[in-house]
């Protein structure tokens, strides 16, 4: 029988906005969940947190449609100048506001957090999480952001396409939730400097090939995140989300010129909407699951077989994991396919 008990917050990790309850089962399966607050901070949340693509994609359509083509023109050179503006990740007013939106965001869906061995994790190391899938928008990562608080952990950051930071309010705001751009540089430098950084290896390839009826995941080709965790020596962690692909309605177009475009811009050209056509994602629960983490021994220069070994380690893990819990979250129809 599991014996359920709250979770204190401690010293060693962030103020946490998630109520956790620890489940003792005879696989240490420890689980947060999210807590609602008032629907109304609720939705400005998520508005905030969601909805800056579908407020640009307005502003626009409207300034051409109700305005002079001359205003019109100026109000995308305003929306331009945006892109110029440095951004501080560590801004009280910017990291405050990010803070509301992981309050009272996680408890919209709500967002549920299964960790296989909280134990595992040593707040004094870092880690690099592979999280899959990508979806329209990987939104169950907020789950593992630092100001979530769920993992002991306060030096986490989630990367993200550098697309995210050439587009205006989006970089504010995600900037402050803890993102930062995918590159090779970025990633080796943060994690150098101790931070746990979350990645998802399908990236933009990932939500050109989604489909509706299934889990997607591209990641038989998706080897750089592990040869940089290999020449670091960080443990690499599965996670899994479960629920995130019916969050949103989606069209996106086909073919190989459309997907060479996603690859040049970073970024998949894809049409998204959520309850009455709005920016807010329906409120489907939401099951993040963290495997636990796969120990590997550093090499400055891995080879490709080493790299391919431990790159199967993953894949592996990862298949497990979907494979052992979506049952149990209410997600046993589903399938997995890894392209």
């Amino acid at each position: 029988m599991e014996k359920i008990l709250e979770k204190e917050s401690s010293a060693s990790c962030c103020s946490t906005t998630m109520e956790a309850a620890m489940v003792e089962t005879d696989r240490e399966l420890t689980v947060f969940t999210a807590k609602r607050y008032s629907i109304f901070h609720t939705i400005v949340a998520v508005a905030i947190w969601l909805g800056a693509f579908h407020l640009i994609a307005i502003l626009v359509l409207s300034a051409f449609i109700f305005l002079p083509l001359s205003k019109a023109i100026g109000v995308c050179w305003i929306l331009l100048m945006l892109i110029a503006v440095p951004v501080d990740d560590k801004d009280k007013i910017g990291r405050k506001l990010a803070r509301y939106v992981c309050k009272h965001a996680c408890g919209y869906f709500p967002i549920t957090l299964h960790v296989e061995d909280y134990k595992a994790f040593d707040p004094n190391r870092a880690y690099v999480f592979g999280y899959e899938p990508h979806s329209v928008l990987p939104i169950g990562v907020v789950a593992l952001a630092d100001l979530t608080g769920f993992m002991p952990f306060t030096e986490i950051k989630v990367l993200a396409s550098s697309a995210v930071f050439y587009t205006p309010f989006v970089r504010h705001i995600w900037t402050w939730l803890g993102l930062a751009p995918a590159t090779r540089k970025n990633f080796s430098s943060l994690l150098a400097s101790g931070y746990s950084c979350i990645i998802v290896p399908g990236g933009v390839q990932e939500t050109f090939l989604m489909e509706h009826d299934s889990e997607m995941v591209y990641l038989n080709n998706r080897k750089g995140f592990v040869r940089i965790a290999m020449e670091r020596g960080h443990p690499l962690v599965p996670v899994f989300c479960f629920g995130q692909s019916r969050l949103y309605n989606w069209w996106k177009p086909r073919g190989k010129l459309c997907l060479q475009l996603s690859r040049v811009m970073k970024f998949t050209p894809i049409f998204f909407w959520g309850i009455f056509g709005s920016p807010l994602p329906y409120q489907h629960p939401i099951h993040v699951v963290v495997g636990r983490p796969i120990e590997i021994k550093q090499s400055l220069h891995p080879s490709m077989d080493e790299v391919n070994e431990v790159h199967k380690q993953f894949v592996d893990a990862l298949r497990d994991l979907f494979e052992r819990h979506k049952a149990r979250v209410g997600h046993g129809d589903s399938r997995l396919t890894i392209l």
